[in-house]
């Protein structure tokens, strides 16, 4: 299924403030989910990334679920992905014996998995919690051929578009459309394509979906030592996915401010007069259900978004979305890794996975998830979310991705510089970085 009908509905009313939340989950890092200190009950620590309450209501339910075995209290970790990366590792380096869950950003999942910093997943925990994990999103929680850390929710880019655009183009957007033929769109109607071109992660994101798209990978050898790494980006898949990016930043189809553009800033322009077609995460349904109500964009707009699979490369051959997410991994230090996995087992229920997605917007791994009456209410895309779950990709498995993404920014930004050089001086810049002959 490539495209959804919909009728436009702002979501679910069990969504949260993101305001009132987060002061939710300030409170309940001041107090703990439960009294720790209530008779010998033991206390897990569980590391969450900011949301909008969703973990800590989770690990206040889990906690009265498990009947006093245990209590879990939240631990917040920085906002940004590299902030969080680097918290775990040192804390794991360190023999931290609080490290009893962690919510972890599948793109680090090696990097703390190659030297024995996460527990291993016991047998009958990942028999009970990847039975119906979507394609994508159980990818991401394995390195070297194993499972080391368990689904909780994913996410991915779909393709937004303007349905007046794609009318005018005579586009069939019940059927899949190609990156050339949106830019052959964008083009002839003078309109813009909200892409992220800034120096970030979502530049990776952008550029890996891409190269996997045309049937390539960035890393050729993951499990290789970092002097032996072999970058697979002197290909025709990267040069597929080169000639895309620099064409929409030479011929200015990105927009002026293409150069900067994240995924807030492409969605405000997708929002305006010159937005057509648009990659970008589930969120921005909720964000422009909220501009409409709030008056900040005309109702006409709202009405106007469609949606899809990210665009193919090659018109013969399946896309392969964007992946993000985050998954629960126990430390190898850990004191109560038995009681951690029983408490992760909790966690990621189809049916908790159904509530973290309506009250915070983040899509669930587990297709079961999508079953849920109040998640097809809200998420009226909830069918494409499940496809490109299923189709998605994951960004370079490897404990040296940190390398490998920060240079592929600096060398693919701005967009109007990237060129048919552009792939090999980047894969020979990584292997020079990882053989410790250059400097990020």
């Amino acid at each position: 299924m490539t495209t959804t009908s919909h009728p436009h509905r702002a979501p679910g009313r069990r969504r949260l403030s993101a305001a009132a939340a987060l002061g939710a989950v300030g409170a309940l890092l001041m107090t703990g989910c439960g009294d720790a200190d209530a008779g010998d009950t033991p206390t897990l620590t569980w590391y969450i990334n900011p949301d909008a309450g969703g973990q800590a209501e989770l690990a206040r339910q889990c906690s009265e679920e498990s009947g006093g075995r245990y209590n879990i209290e939240t631990a917040l970790l920085p906002r940004d992905a590299d902030g969080q990366r680097e918290q775990l590792a040192r804390r794991l380096a360190a023999g931290d014996t609080t490290m009893d869950i962690m919510s972890i950003d599948p793109i680090y999942v090696p990097e703390l998995a190659e030297p024995d910093f996460l527990a291993p997943v016991p047998a009958d925990v990942e028999e009970a919690t990847t039975q119906d994990v979507l394609a994508g999103p159980l990818e991401g929680a394995r390195w070297n051929d194993e499972l080391v850390s368990v689904p909780f929710w994913a996410n991915t880019q779909l393709l937004w578009y303007r349905e007046s655009v794609a009318e005018a183009a005579g586009l069939n957007m019940d059927e899949p459309v190609t990156w050339e033929q949106i830019m052959d769109a964008a083009r002839e109607q003078d309109k813009y394509l909200g892409v992220q071109g800034t120096s970030a992660e979502s530049m990776t994101v952008w550029v890996n979906g891409l190269i996997a798209s045309a049937g390539g990978s960035i890393v050729e050898n993951p499990e290789a030592p970092a002097n032996e790494i072999s970058i697979g980006m002197d290909s025709e898949a990267a040069a597929k996915a080169a000639d895309i990016v620099g064409t929409i930043g030479r011929d200015g189809l990105g927009g002026p401010g293409l150069p900067t553009s994240t995924e807030s800033t492409s969605l405000t322009e997708f929002q305006s007069d010159s937005g057509s077609f648009m990659v970008n995460w589930p969120f921005i349904y909720a964000a422009t259900a909220a501009a409409a109500e709030g008056g900040s964009v005309d109702q006409s707009m709202f009405e106007d978004i469609g949606w899809g699979l990210w665009p193919r490369v090659d018109a013969d051959q399946p896309s392969a979305p964007p992946l993000g997410g985050v998954n629960l991994g126990v430390g190898a230090t850990s004191e109560h890794q038995e009681l951690a996995w029983e408490a992760v087992e909790c966690v990621v229920q189809p049916e908790n996975q159904a509530y973290y997605f309506v009250t915070n917007g983040n899509p669930a791994a587990s297709e079961a998830a999508y079953e849920d009456p109040e998640v097809r209410e809200a998420f009226p895309m909830y069918a494409t979310i499940r496809e490109s779950l299923e189709n998605a990709a994951p960004r370079p498995q490897t404990p040296f991705y940190n390398e490998v993404s920060t240079a592929i920014q600096q060398q693919w930004t701005p967009p109007a510089s990237v060129t048919e050089d552009t792939p090999r001086s980047t894969a020979e810049f990584i292997e020079s970085v990882l053989r410790g002959e250059r400097l990020l």
